[in-house]
């Protein structure tokens, strides 16, 4: 399943896959002690939330780059290093964060990244759903990104009980799919390091699940 609209029909158990860089933020995040993590769509809301709540960290982008007045973008190199103990962070991005608002039919929503997918793969082997909806939120939620089909591939084999070595496939991603980390005149916005931090395969053990609380305000946590 594909984009947006993919994520619309989701049904079952979905993994919204936002490889380069959303979902890998999270992780990212999560592993830094983040307290919650408040995905949204809408820009608007993020400005609208943060208002409410000045403590709140602003993370995000549209296009890869960073929104005005926010505390990072959406790259994870920026906060490789940062203690997050205690924050909470709204983030919003071009694809993975509307993937996330648009799942709503699914019975349960987890994130999806090349960092944790053996840990998505396990978790919906031990929690067997009638249907898994992988979706692939590719660039800006509207055309094909090499590196969601690769972890979707590779979700799809762990829970074929298969071994798949995507080393060189991961490899190949420099040149197809995550080639404008290479570019110097693009650093500013996609920094090297990004490329490296997002590909390093199942170097986490935990799924992030999404969720809405009684308010209607989606979250993330760490399961």
């Amino acid at each position: 399943m594909h984009y947006i609209e993919g994520a619309k029909k989701a049904r079952g158990i979905a993994v919204i896959i936002d490889v380069f860089r959303a979902f890998s933020f999270e992780c990212y995040a999560i592993h830094n002690n983040a307290k919650k993590i408040i995905p949204v769509a809408s820009k608007d809301l993020a400005y609208e939330l943060k208002k409410t709540n000045p403590c709140y960290l602003l993370a995000g982008e549209r296009r890869g780059i960073m929104l005005p007045g926010f505390d990072y973008g959406n790259s994870p190199s920026q906060i490789e290093h940062v203690n997050l103990s205690n924050k909470v962070i709204i983030h919003t991005t071009s694809a993975g964060t509307q993937g996330l608002e648009n799942a709503r039919g699914a019975d349960e929503i987890l994130t999806g990244s090349l960092v944790n997918a053996k840990a998505v793969a396990n978790y919906i082997g031990a929690n067997p759903f009638d249907q898994v909806s992988l979706v692939c939120m590719g660039n800006d939620g509207v055309s094909p990104a090499k590196e969601d089909e690769l972890c979707a591939e590779y979700i799809k084999a762990l829970l074929e009980n298969k071994k798949p070595d995507i080393t060189e496939q991961i490899e190949n991603l420099k040149t197809y799919g995550g080639h404008r980390f290479f570019d110097i005149t693009l650093n500013d916005i996609f920094p090297e390091r990004d490329f490296y931090l997002c590909t390093q395969l199942n170097i986490f053990d935990f799924v992030l699940k999404f969720s809405y609380d009684c308010n209607g305000v989606g979250y993330i946590t760490k399961t």
